[in-house]
């Protein structure tokens, strides 16, 4: 009885999918949860595997279709996998059948044993080759020439066929192509709600330094025996998750959002951390990331930034979220404005460290140092708050004991 293939039921909020590209054809077997398709939703790509061994009947959509939850995809039919399974066999019989050909042919031919020997091995048509001794038969030495004749003519051949030039295509003939690509659904999900975002928040951004002195040395002291005993390297991120959830803490308009005529507060923090994927940005959540320790939130990140590059990110991974951070500092930004991830309020974004002389009791000295950028909803968050917000970021960075102390 042959198996019905379906969309997946989809995650809350998502109505439909792009149907990506199929990983099997008709005709082609299938093992049980191998998968067969990907399904392209506006957050994340899904697979869905084959619900029974078999071999593939019938495809019923094709890549780019549309398609919504429980739609028909495929069929599978389960018996003809023994037949499936034997086509390897038959055609590894006739392999040798095809190979030995050409050597039977010479072999029918007028050609002495050397002869027929030499034109096997060079799979030549022995109709083709003038004989030069008694009634026509084929001798070694027709055989030495025939090849010599053709390997001339190959040489030479270049020079007697007149092909279009090819140098003009080096130089600019002025030229200009264009080439129209559909956006992917993600691509369109992130241009929608990032205007979205910019057409109803009142987006406003200030600015700080840090120095990261404190932060480098702390990870320098303490790097190996860190990931020696927790398996995971110490990275920036862990800390400034810290320092933003102390800033959360103290200012919990940022951890808010607007609902129509309301102010949604949040008593926990689900903190977002922008990645770069190949399929675009997207924003993996560490859920109650106050009750995580450095270890643990070092784990996560690395975990989520990998299954973000191999695109294997669960719908729920990128759920929620009551703030983010976004580090363009790895990509080499010194500077910019970061936009809102709705319905968040705040996100802050990180830039690369600079060796910078700062002044210091007094003295000029060279320092580590990072801008920071805090862009948030002036309808709900005043000034002042975000720049305190920014404030105690930067003091719980340069002085990392006060995340332990919270002071």
């Amino acid at each position: 009885m042959a198996v019905e293939v379906k969309v997946p039921v989809l995650p809350e909020s998502v109505t439909e999918a792009t149907l990506l590209n199929w990983h099997k054809q008709e005709g082609d077997m299938v093992k049980r949860d191998e998968n067969l398709v990907d399904l392209e939703t506006e957050k994340v790509v899904l697979e869905v595997p084959a619900p029974e061994d078999g071999v593939v009947k019938q495809l019923l959509k094709q890549d780019g279709d549309i398609v919504s939850a429980n739609e028909l995809l495929a069929v599978i039919e389960p018996q003809a996998v023994s037949e499936a399974a034997e086509q390897p066999a038959v055609q590894a019989t006739e392999e040798p059948v095809r190979a030995a050909a050409p050597e039977a042919q010479v072999a029918s031919a007028g050609m002495g044993p050397a002869a027929r020997k030499l034109a096997a091995e060079h799979a030549l048509d022995p109709t083709k080759i003038e004989g030069s001794g008694k009634d026509g038969r084929v001798s070694k030495a027709d055989v030495v020439s025939f090849l010599k004749e053709q390997e001339v003519k190959s040489e030479t051949a270049p020079a007697s066929v007149t092909p279009a030039p090819v140098a003009p295509a080096a130089v600019s003939t002025g030229d200009r192509n264009e080439r129209r690509e559909p956006m992917s659904r993600l691509r369109a999900t992130i241009a929608r709600r990032l205007k979205d975002s910019q057409n109803t928040a009142a987006m406003l951004t200030s600015f700080n330094d840090v120095n990261l002195q404190a932060v480098m040395e702390i990870r320098k002291k303490y790097k190996e025996a860190f990931e020696e005993k927790h398996g995971v390297r110490l990275g920036f991120m862990s800390f400034f998750v810290k320092a933003s959830i102390e800033g959360l803490k103290r200012f919990p308009t940022v951890n808010a959002y607007v609902d129509g005529d309301d102010i949604v507060y949040h008593d926990y923090y689900d903190v977002g951390i922008a990645v770069a994927s190949p399929r675009g940005l997207v924003v993996p959540i560490i859920r109650d990331a106050e009750a995580k320790s450095f270890a643990q939130i070092e784990t996560e990140i690395s975990d989520l930034g990998k299954k973000a590059r191999d695109g294997k990110l669960a719908m729920e991974d990128l759920m929620g979220g009551t703030f983010t951070i976004t580090n363009g500092g790895v990509f080499g930004s010194m500077l910019s404005t970061p936009i809102l991830n709705p319905p968040q309020s705040g996100i802050l974004g990180m830039h690369r460290i600079e060796q910078r002389p700062v002044a210091e009791d007094g003295q000029v000295v060279i320092r580590p140092m990072m801008y920071l950028a805090l862009t948030y909803d002036h309808r709900i968050i005043d000034g002042a708050e975000a720049v305190r917000f920014l404030v105690t970021v930067k003091e719980s960075l340069e002085d990392p004991a006060r995340l332990l102390l919270q002071v």
